[in-house]
């Protein structure tokens, strides 16, 4: 990186195709300004670039895991944490590379899958997204139910009949049914491969695909791991309580 203030964006991009996501979130679409240096578009835009060159050098650094700590999670907190992903994947990257994909220009683009990829983006990110506020309205909010007859918030009556609907049984075999969304745009891209694509917007598209194919995964596996194994806990112990209820009268 060094100074990276005098390279041209076109050359940063093409150096890690994940400093284009960094620039467009400071508000410089790559695509806009290739032939400018980094310094004098943050002086266009009024960016600080001591801040711009200090995620560039994050970006390189950082790596996709679970957080060990997610583990000691309450449910709730845990379910905020999945929903804040859920917003940052609806809001922040999907959009991006939708915005990539729109202003792809096909003519330019040496990539034989690039007209498949405009074409099939669009219909997965519609049913990406219904599944994530579907999750959110059944699987989380039932979770929450759950907690709250625990902490008696809530009567148990009414999780009672969320119960006779449906289990953490039957929304774990649906999960697990819908958890590779992305399996058929790894498909047609072929496991988002780059080589004889000479188009650096494609390149930036390709690599921002399989940055959040990886996302993912990750968010899958602590939903598998961590969230349903605390919330199997939750539904025993409400289950528990119904029947001692029942007994009790």
């Amino acid at each position: 990186m060094n100074k990276v203030q005098n390279r041209k964006i076109k050359d940063l991009v093409s150096e890690n195709y994940l400093y284009a996501s960094v620039l467009y979130f400071f508000g410089i679409e790559f695509y806009n300004y290739s032939e400018d240096t980094l310094e004098q578009v943050c002086k266009e835009k009024g960016i600080s670039l001591t801040m711009v060159i200090s995620d560039l050098e994050g970006a390189v650094k950082s790596k996709v895991s679970v957080d060990a700590s997610l583990i000691d999670f309450p449910v709730d907190l845990l379910i905020e944490y999945l929903k804040y992903t859920h917003h940052t994947f609806v809001k922040k990257r999907l959009p991006y590379v939708a915005k990539c994909l729109d202003k792809l220009d096909l003519r330019q683009v040496k990539y034989p899958l690039a007209k498949d990829l405009k074409f099939v983006f669009p219909l997965f990110l519609e049913d990406f997204i219904r599944h994530l506020y579907e999750e959110e309205d059944q699987l989380f909010s039932y979770i929450l139910s759950l907690q709250q007859v625990l902490n008696q918030n809530l009567n148990m009556n009414k999780v009672y009949f969320q119960m006779e609907r449906h289990t953490l049984r039957d929304f774990a075999i649906e999960h697990s049914s819908q958890e590779d969304e992305m399996s058929g745009l790894r498909k047609i891209t072929n496991d988002y491969d780059t080589s004889g694509c000479e188009n650096v917007c494609m390149k930036v598209i390709l690599s921002e695909l399989k940055s959040l194919d990886e996302e993912l995964k990750i968010h899958a596996k602590i939903e598998d791991e961590i969230l349903f194994p605390k919330a199997l806990v939750l539904e025993k112990q409400v289950k528990t309580l119904i029947r001692k209820n029942i007994s009790a009268n």
